[in-house]
């Protein structure tokens, strides 16, 4: 078998790749761009508990943290999505260690983790457990996220603040509204041409004609 040589240009896309029950992909535009790093699940998704290695070696003893990751999602090499089991160490308590036998009073689960549909994670970008990053945002090279991120909202640093919102707000909630990533691929693909530019007005007359057409045909 002929191994994909590595290269900018050559990217992992995640429904093909993906196996673990706990990351959950929609769609099937999301990609990792892994030229210079292991696969997604090897070397962004960092499980103590909840990967394949700690499935087979021992029991969770608590609910595993899920990874949901929308459609279109852009994924820079060498970033982290640090995910369940890794908080076990309590700053409330005068020890951070994470002795076994205190184990269980010692995590305090942050939740699941969500990328939302058209975001773009920057190269060695870390994304902290339980965020919630909102459609269209993104996240700077190098940044660590540390709390949850609006909708088309460009962030930066350590810890990662806001830079600026992508689009004025009225255009955000018009683009939230119209749902684009929650269309069917024909509709997506053919209105592409209004995606990929940054005329709302365009894109929304472009859907209302759409679906017009739509329902035209199917009364007929």
């Amino acid at each position: 078998m002929t191994c994909r040589k590595k290269h900018w240009s050559n990217v992992e896309y995640l429904h093909e790749t993906v196996k673990n029950p706990n990351i959950h992909i929609r769609g099937r535009g999301s990609y990792y761009s892994d030229a210079w790093s292991g696969s997604f699940e090897q070397s962004v998704v960092r499980y103590l508990y909840g990967d394949e290695y700690s499935a087979a070696t021992w029991v969770s003893q608590w609910p595993v943290d899920q990874l949901h990751i929308g459609d279109h999602v852009c994924i820079g090499a060498e970033a982290v999505i640090l995910m369940g089991g890794n908080h076990t160490h309590r700053t409330d308590w005068f020890s951070l260690y994470p002795f076994p036998e205190v184990i269980l009073d010692a995590y305090a689960s942050k939740g699941d983790t969500v990328i939302g549909d058209g975001a773009w994670i920057g190269m060695r970008a870390m994304i902290m457990p339980g965020i919630t990053i909102g459609e269209g945002a993104v996240i700077a090279s190098g940044a660590i996220v540390t709390k949850d991120v609006a909708p088309y909202m460009i962030v930066a640093g350590n810890p990662a603040v806001p830079i600026r919102q992508r689009f004025p707000s009225e255009t955000v909630a018009a683009l939230l509204a119209l749902g684009i990533y929650q269309w069917e691929k024909a509709k997506f693909d053919a209105l592409k041409p209004f995606i990929c530019s940054d005329d709302i007005a365009a894109l929304a007359a472009a859907s209302s004609k759409y679906d017009a057409e739509l329902e035209a045909r199917a009364r007929a």
